[in-house]
């Protein structure tokens, strides 16, 4: 299969020729929702993701790199990830298992061409992996869904095991601590940067000018927030997914540490002069993000970009998500979860069918004065009406 070519001048022994492939900046990043921050349209990533999720792989949609390519393998077959598939339909060159190694080859910020299967920077070959096609990708899907049952199995030990190691957070839940911010009888909005978070943030606009509930972030639900225009209140997490300008927007910081009280979070925090209140607790920040909504007496807790479902328990691909399936089992009287709320209604009037109304509707007011005895003082009336208001209207520009 060939890529969709580009052409682009190269220069080598003093003569200009055209090659055929994809030009772009390289941009090298071991962790994908890192990495995202820093691309720009027809970047093309170079990235370190075993079984590439389908959140990771709507995150360089929207970036809208020209290509992707991938040191591991997209899809191990430990489970059907969506992420490959999310790619390769949206258009974007995938080149897989090109090997650990390129990330050193391979300089972030120079231009390098990709040319089907091989990356080249100049003329020397940095990379050469396996393009993904929807066939390839569609096959290695259907092999992985054998995986399913085994981790099923291995996601249900390991919520054993967290449920005898943590019983007491699922009964007791975490201690209250120390906040500025006030929760209590509150909705608290609790943002993640997961799947179609923007869709639902959108959609929920109604409910945010309504009720202006608490927005509790999670790392980069922060810039979730930020990028649709809201000022988060509390930010929570491990702080390795948030941005700088996120953290510095004036909102209360969380940082969560390790049941131990380690917290390499707090590094960063200190590093740019900012206060931080400390959480030690087990579990995912998005586990103790709902839980600090609960400790803090929130009425309700509407969630956007949230993980729940198996595909996503296997997504994350780590004994941490039990915790997640316990927390909700916890706090879940006062869940809400926002998902797919911009699906669940669309107006079926379109905005043609309200522009003929109306018109009809001014239509039948003015045969109403042409043909009532009324008329003449009605348009008057309307006529004193319409230049006052524009008289009001110029005013204001001069």
């Amino acid at each position: 299969m060939r890529l969709p070519s580009r052409r682009f001048a190269h220069v080598r022994r003093g003569k200009a020729e055209d090659l055929p492939g994809i030009v772009g900046v390289a941009r090298v990043g071991v962790r994908t929702k890192i990495l995202v921050k820093r691309l720009e349209p027809g970047d093309i990533a170079v990235i370190d993701h075993a079984d590439l999720d389908r959140v990771s792989a709507d995150e360089l949609i929207s970036c809208r790199v020209a290509a992707v390519v991938n040191t591991a393998k997209s899809v191990t077959g430990r489970y059907p990830n969506l992420g490959p598939k999310l790619l390769v339909d949206a258009g974007i060159p995938l080149v897989d298992d090109v090997g650990p190694e390129a990330l050193s080859r391979i300089t972030d910020g120079v231009a390098v061409r990709l040319d089907g299967d091989v990356l080249y920077a100049g003329d020397q070959v940095v990379a050469k992996g396996v393009l993904q096609t929807e066939e390839s990708v569609g096959k290695s899907m259907q092999e992985a869904s054998a995986g399913v049952p085994t981790q099923i199995d291995s996601f249900a030990a390991n919520t054993l095991e967290f449920l005898r190691r943590e019983r007491d957070l699922l009964t007791n839940g975490i201690a209250r601590p120390d906040l500025e911010t006030r929760m209590y009888d509150k909705h608290v909005l609790v943002v993640v940067r997961g799947y179609r978070y923007r869709e639902d943030l959108r959609a929920l606009r109604p409910y945010l000018r309504e009720y202006h509930p608490v927005l509790l972030a999670v790392d980069g639900g922060a810039d979730a927030l930020l990028e649709a225009g809201y000022q988060p209140d509390v930010i929570i997490g491990d702080m390795d997914s948030v941005s700088d300008e996120a953290l510095q927007s004036g909102a209360e910081l969380v940082v969560h540490a390790y049941p131990d009280g380690r917290a390499p979070g707090m590094d960063r925090i200190r590093a740019l002069g900012l206060d931080a209140v400390l959480l030690p607790a087990p579990g995912t920040s998005e586990d103790v993000a709902l839980l600090l909504a609960d400790a803090c007496g929130a009425a309700l807790i509407p969630v956007v970009g949230t993980h729940f479902n198996l595909e996503e328990f296997l997504d994350k691909g780590r004994p941490g998500m039990a915790s997640t399936f316990l927390t909700h089992l916890r706090v879940g009287g006062k869940v809400v979860n926002a998902r797919g709320v911009h699906q669940l209604y669309q107006s079926r009037i379109s905005g043609w069918a309200l522009l003929v109304l109306v018109l009809a509707a001014a239509l039948t007011i003015s045969v109403a004065i042409a043909y009532s005895p009324a008329g003449p003082i009605l348009g008057d009336y309307f006529s004193a009406t319409w230049h006052t208001f524009s008289h009001w209207f110029t005013g204001l520009f001069t």
